[in-house]
């Protein structure tokens, strides 16, 4: 049996932003969570969606189209695969997305700022 996950404990291991944290695998499928502060790499993810859900704080997506997804605790958005995103948090947002396990953190860019999948699964707890 997988064991019973408390969020706030899961972000208080968090000590960088942008950072994600898997915290669980489900169909194929990361769990990941990251706070998120000021501003991160503009990328996309040619074929994979993104599902953000903040839990605190305020997260926005800038959209090459002029467009802004702004979400605060409790809501959530979907990033539709191919789409270009700016992600920025204005003050730490506290953020859990759901995303297929390939996927590379900052999609289809090389930055300074990007996580290896290894290093954000590091403290994946697995039954087995």
């Amino acid at each position: 049996m997988n064991p019973v996950l408390t969020l706030d404990q899961e972000f208080a291991q968090i000590t960088k932003y942008y950072s994600p944290r898997v915290v669980a695998l489900a169909n194929g499928q990361y769990v990941k969570l990251a706070k998120m502060k000021g501003e991160f790499v503009r990328h996309n993810h040619e074929k994979e969606d993104e599902f953000f859900f903040v839990l605190k704080g305020t997260f926005c997506l800038r959209y090459d189209d002029g467009s802004e997804a702004v979400m605060t605790a409790g809501q959530c958005h979907v990033t539709p695969r191919g789409v270009w995103h700016h992600p920025y948090a204005p003050e730490e947002a506290w953020v859990m997305f759901v995303e297929p396990a390939e996927t590379l953190h900052t999609g289809t860019v090389d930055s300074p700022l990007t996580k290896s999948v290894e290093s954000q699964t590091a403290t994946l707890v697995q039954e087995g």
